[in-house]
């Protein structure tokens, strides 16, 4: 049984990292996670979007991945959780006019539960009166409304910022997740141990966005260093990502996601002062695995025993630097064929979010995995959180 139970309040259109990134963080803990929406049951899906700056006066907006929620609305009750968490986008302004939602919001600040939201989460939080001479921070354009409903604006310096005032947790937008997400343990009496890792992101043009962004700032919030590269950019550059999905096609669709921004320099990174690498799917691992020096880096890793993780199409490069020789891995079903002819032991991926651990080795199959991807990921580093 997990440790903890949260509530995850959806709605469609609500911003694509800032309902997964949570969802699946929090799995990889041990948490366990509702995802409601009203209206909808378990199994429905809701819409998401992509919010970023792209240098216009405001954010820009496309469509996201297809969030599958996994309980039914009308069948919750505040008091069988523990913490609530709320994302933002655009779903925030038609939930702050449902009474149902209001009242659970109310149940759970009147208990004093964690109640951790961000970017537009906070104007449900407003609609339900529970931020009065409360400090909070948001996404700027929010401002408005929390002093309206008498809150202590508290000015996001940068879109990273974080703010804790008792039970609440309030946060400016998805860049500020690994520490929204670390205080959200916290407040659920959770700590963490052997987290003192470094960790590189082997990253690439059109890499699936989910597949680089969950794992990423999951293992920035349990206290990791992580850095991600891309040959031929350095530090501050950005990597466009894909949004693979299913959409009643004979096989996934693409759309474009967030750019990813790298923390360091493909060319001057020392890839031996890392623990791990992890190598996330998507279009570029077929473009990565014929760089010589991406191969000699996951050579690298492999020849020290040190872990790696490497997920739907990652798993290109590693058959293409030779280091499935005699490992049983799964990966997306079309990638057998890379990993057969690399000389691995297939594992069928059965269901989509099974993933594997062979010494070294993590492999899963797809974005739906990430909890299991990241779990045993930190088995491997020796990273657990407790409660």
């Amino acid at each position: 049984m997990a440790a903890k139970k949260v509530l995850l309040l959806c709605g469609d259109y609500m911003e694509d990292y800032e309902v997964m990134v949570p969802f699946q963080a929090l799995q990889a803990y041990g948490v366990s996670v509702d995802a409601v929406c009203p209206g909808k049951k378990a199994g429905d899906v809701c819409r998401t979007a992509v919010h970023q700056g792209i240098g216009h006066q405001t954010y820009s907006e496309t469509r996201g991945h297809n969030f599958a929620l996994n309980a039914s609305f009308d069948e919750i009750t505040a008091n069988g959780y523990d913490g609530l968490v709320i994302p933002g986008g655009r779903a925030p302004e038609y939930l702050a006019m449902d009474e149902k939602v209001l009242d659970i919001v109310r149940k759970f600040s009147d208990a004093k539960k964690p109640i951790a939201s961000v970017c537009h989460g906070q104007l449900i939080l407003a609609a339900a009166g529970v931020v009065q001479k409360r400090t909070c921070t948001a996404y700027p354009a929010v401002k408005p409304v929390l002093v309206a409903a008498g809150a202590k604006w508290d000015e996001p310096d940068t879109m990273a910022k974080c703010t804790v005032d008792g039970n609440l947790i309030t946060a400016a937008t998805y860049d500020s997740h690994p520490e929204f997400i670390s205080l959200f343990v916290k407040a659920l009496g959770g700590s963490v141990a052997g987290s003192d890792k470094k960790i590189l992101f082997l990253c690439g043009d059109y890499m699936e966005d989910y597949e680089v962004m969950v794992p990423f700032q999951s293992l920035q919030a349990l206290g990791c260093h992580v850095d991600a590269v891309c040959p031929d950019k350095g530090a501050g550059e950005k990597c466009p990502t894909a949004i693979h999905d299913f959409e009643g096609d004979q096989t996934y669709s693409e759309k474009p996601g967030h750019d990813f921004t790298l923390t360091a320099s493909f060319e001057s990174v020392d890839a031996s002062s890392y623990d791990a690498l992890v190598i996330p799917g998507g279009r570029a691992p077929e473009y990565l695995a014929l760089n010589d020096k991406v191969i000699s880096l996951v050579k690298g890793f492999s020849d020290k025993g040190k872990p790696i993780a490497s997920i739907c199409h990652g798993q290109q490069i590693l058959s293409a630097a030779g280091v499935l020789k005699g490992k049983k891995c799964t990966a997306y079903p079309a990638v057998k064929l890379n990993v057969v002819l690399g000389g691995g032991t297939w594992l069928e991926p059965d269901p989509i979010h099974r993933c594997f651990t062979d010494g070294n080795l993590v492999t899963g199959a797809a974005w739906p995995g990430h909890p299991e991807f990241v779990s045993q990921l930190m088995a491997l580093l020796g990273i657990k959180v407790s409660f």
